[in-house]
């Protein structure tokens, strides 16, 4: 983190009442940066905005912006605007007098107002639709509505709370371009409330993921999806899959014994190996290799090979994707072939797509031997 961050949080505690919903939150935002946080209901996020917002004051910690302290100031002294969930678009009012509300709140005059709703109105592509009011206007409209409302007061920061949640799919994809390509016109300092996982990944510069009060983990979509740092980062960030592995760690290498699951493996990684013991191995469903347990193939020291059956087949659209049963528990595997249910099956995970972590005490919540696969004569063969 850099000291001359534009927006600063430190050791940020906050909640409600009682109960503690944020603890220890530091995060530096440089200027012009786009930030999402990410994470599930729940975790704080909408709690860390509005504390930023002003709206909820933190009970420690402190908050600047361009070094100065704004942690105790109203919402309207702090230099931002929030674009919420909901629009919280006046429904008496047309667009054009929605996003000029806050100008008239500043004393602007009416000659100002309208030029300055003029241009928001070609900005945002408004133009002809300033007399309509809110329930005239399609959801995406209503959104460029809002935004142009926030965008009106020049704020220094723009703070988005789910914006893009009340939209249908097809709308969301391409206003959350837009609102990216305009953000980075403008250079103006954004952060953006989500719980999708892809809407962070492609607007933001950096991600902050947070569980139950704190930062999970922060950095680059790319640094985020290829190296999380704990499993439960791993998990949100679509790698589901999980198994448990035995294995000896020195270094970067990994060596994993074979067990009525898997076939014993030598793996190099990327990055440093976890402690010797019991592990938990976390992957994403595609860039598996699915075949048959009756095809022979030779030991692959990139990948690791885990032994199971097809429970189900569907095809959500691109690939098929396989429900394997592997121990007590299941995997999603996607594959270009459909492989019939009750197929004994391998699934081939490379090192490149796989994170392990060392397991919790209580064990990982994944796929255990039972007495059927430490019988199964097809195991028996691949693990000899």
């Amino acid at each position: 983190m850099s000291d001359d961050a534009y927006l600063s949080l430190k050791d940020i505690d906050a909640g409600y009442g009682r109960t503690r919903v944020l603890e220890g939150i530091d995060l530096m935002i440089g200027k012009g940066e786009f930030v999402a946080l990410l994470g599930a209901s729940g975790c704080g996020k909408t709690t860390l905005l509005r504390t930023i917002a002003g709206f909820a004051l933190p009970s420690a910690g402190s908050i600047r912006v361009g070094g100065r302290d704004v942690t105790r100031l109203p919402p309207d002294k702090r230099g931002m605007a929030m674009v919420f969930q909901s629009y919280a678009l006046w429904p008496h009012m047309t667009a054009a007098r929605n996003i000029g509300y806050g100008l008239r709140l500043k004393g602007w005059r009416r000659e100002a107002i309208a030029a300055r709703v003029a241009e928001m109105e070609a900005l945002l592509g408004l133009g002809g639709l300033g007399g309509r009011k809110p329930s005239e206007l399609s959801g995406g409209q209503r959104q460029r509505v809002a935004l142009g409302r926030a965008l009106a007061v020049d704020p220094d920061i723009l703070l988005l709370d789910e914006p893009l949640s009340n939209l249908d799919a097809r709308i969301r994809l391409t206003v959350r371009h837009e609102i990216r390509a305009l953000q980075q016109r403008l250079g103006i300092t954004t952060i953006h409330v989500t719980h999708d996982r892809e809407e962070a990944m492609v607007m933001a510069d950096r991600i902050v993921i947070l569980d139950k009060g704190r930062i999970a983990q922060l950095g680059t979509p790319e640094a985020i999806y290829t190296r999380p740092a704990s499993a439960f980062v791993a998990a949100f960030m679509g790698a589901e899959n999980v198994v448990p592995l035995d294995a000896a760690c020195s270094g970067h290498r990994v060596d994993i014994a074979a067990g009525p699951l898997n076939r014993a493996a030598g793996l190099m990684l990327d990055r440093p190996a976890p402690p010797s013991g019991r592990l938990e191995a976390r992957f994403r469903s595609e860039r598996l290799e699915l075949r048959r347990l009756d095809v022979q193939s030779a030991a692959d020291g990139g990948a690791i090979e885990l032994i199971g059956r097809v429970e189900a087949v569907v095809y959500p659209g691109g690939e098929w994707r396989h429900t394997v049963r592997i121990g007590d528990g299941s995997v999603l595997v996607d594959c270009p072939e459909a492989l019939p249910p009750g197929s004994d099956v391998l699934v081939r995970v490379p090192a490149s797509g796989l994170f392990l972590f060392a397991a919790p005490a209580d064990g990982p919540a994944g796929a255990s031997p039972s007495a059927a696969d430490e019988n199964s004569p097809a195991r028996e063969r691949l693990t000899a």
